[in-house]
């Protein structure tokens, strides 16, 4: 990691300088953690954790619905990791979700005129893009018929390379090289600007500096450092409280990301019509349920309860999982995270056995967590990041690492590129 770019990056004229806030507004826990930029090991060492619980109106399926509530709730959050990092950071990266964020990969073929002519800066401009309007007129098309709204603003917000081939030959810098055709596939995720500007404006009543805003099942499926791995592949899924966000890897490249919003705040609604308990009541129940921290009889009771949800959330999955397989077999193994995803009902229906039939699964899904120890290059040294549900905000710290380090010639094309789209 550049040193020089990291002092650009977080401002070597800030008090703070090589600290950072990542924040993630979940639709019921607000999750902050400060954390500070190892420059020499290029990780990021967390040293203050903060949790703070959203008020009921204050979120909706994800998204923002009370701008002032939810700047209210992050407060609180971020005072607590405040107090114990002993730094209030101004720099900040925000995960966004919610089920009109959208996330894609898009391919394109281009056959060159002049094969035996080297591949040039100017060239590779115009083919990345090519890329990235063709994909913005596509998400935008999609948007539109998913919502009735023909002039929906939609942004761009994140994208990364996901494979460049020349001839079939998969390279990292195409610069240089000759060649008839060139495949080059980017990823690309997209938020309405009505949810991007709420994030915004809590960011700036906070007095923060917004580096990035990111999308959740994107900053999570990059958490375990496998972009180079070209061998791995899996599906991401993120347990939220008012969505589950998914995100598909295939041989190191994320491929897409899709959301629903059905997440943990439905089971305890449900928990709470059934036994006629208040909202807080409920919750308390689902998550000592959660712990195995009932008697037996409950337990019982609420797994009850819970069966048909969970096998609505299970459809949910297998729908969203349908948008991937047209095209080759789906990963089998399949990793969890988020505070949803502790409820003994999702892993059970994710291990049953009729619902993977239906898709094109080589073998039997394998389901296992993701815990913050398997999060790539963030250090945990406040001992308080321990559960599947702490994944997301360390994603996020850990993706801000990944904007801050040194870029390669078609990632620094394809920044130029999303800043023009986003302009």
């Amino acid at each position: 990691m550049s040193a020089s770019f990291l002092a650009k990056f977080f401002g070597k004229k800030n008090k703070n300088y090589g600290y950072a806030l990542s924040l993630d507004i979940g639709t019921e826990i607000v999750k902050a953690l400060i954390f500070r930029i190892d420059e020499e090991e290029g990780k990021g060492i967390v040293e203050g954790v903060g949790r703070a619980r959203q008020n009921l109106g204050d979120m909706a399926g994800g998204a923002v619905s009370d701008i002032a509530g939810v700047a209210e709730t992050c407060e609180k959050a971020i005072s607590i990791a405040e107090s114990q990092a002993k730094v209030r950071p101004q720099q900040c990266i925000i995960g966004i979700a919610g089920e009109l964020v959208k996330g894609t990969t898009t391919n394109v073929c281009y056959e060159r005129v002049k094969p035996k002519i080297k591949i040039d800066i100017p060239e590779l401009k115009n083919i990345v893009q090519k890329i990235q309007w063709k994909a913005f007129d596509k998400i935008r098309q999609q948007l539109a018929w998913e919502t009735g709204q023909s002039e929906i603003d939609v942004r761009l917000i994140n994208a990364a390379v996901v494979d460049v081939k020349i001839d079939g030959y998969r390279v990292t810098n195409p610069l240089e090289f000759q060649g008839k055709e060139v495949s080059i596939s980017v990823f690309n995720a997209y938020a309405p600007m009505v949810h991007l500007g709420a994030l915004q404006s809590i960011a700036a009543e906070l007095g923060l500096d917004l580096l990035s805003i990111v999308a959740e099942p994107y900053a999570v499926a990059r958490c375990m450092g496998i972009e180079d791995a070209s061998e791995f592949s899996a599906i991401f899924i993120d347990v939220g409280g008012g969505t589950t966000d998914l995100a598909v890897v295939r041989e190191g490249g994320i491929e897409g990301a899709k959301m629903f919003a059905l997440g943990g705040r439905a089971f305890t609604k449900r928990i709470a019509s059934e036994l006629g308990l208040s909202f807080h009541e409920a919750e308390r129940i689902k998550i000592k349920y959660s712990q195995n921290n009932v008697s037996l009889s409950i337990a019982r009771k609420v797994e009850g309860i819970l069966k048909n949800d969970c096998e609505v959330w299970l459809a949910g999955v297998e729908l969203s999982l349908g948008e991937f397989s047209s095209s080759d077999l789906l990963p089998s193994k399949i990793l969890i995270c988020g505070g949803g995803s502790k409820l003994p009902g999702i892993k059970k229906v994710l291990e049953g056995k009729n619902w993977a039939r239906n898709l094109p699964f080589a073998k039997k899904p394998d389901i296992s967590f993701i815990y913050p120890r398997d999060v790539a290059n963030i250090i945990d040294s406040t001992k308080q990041l321990s559960e599947p549900e702490d994944v997301t905000p360390m994603s996020l710290a850990n993706l801000a690492l990944d904007l801050a380090g040194d870029e390669g010639v078609i990632s620094s094309i394809l920044r130029r590129a999303v800043r023009m789209i986003q302009n």
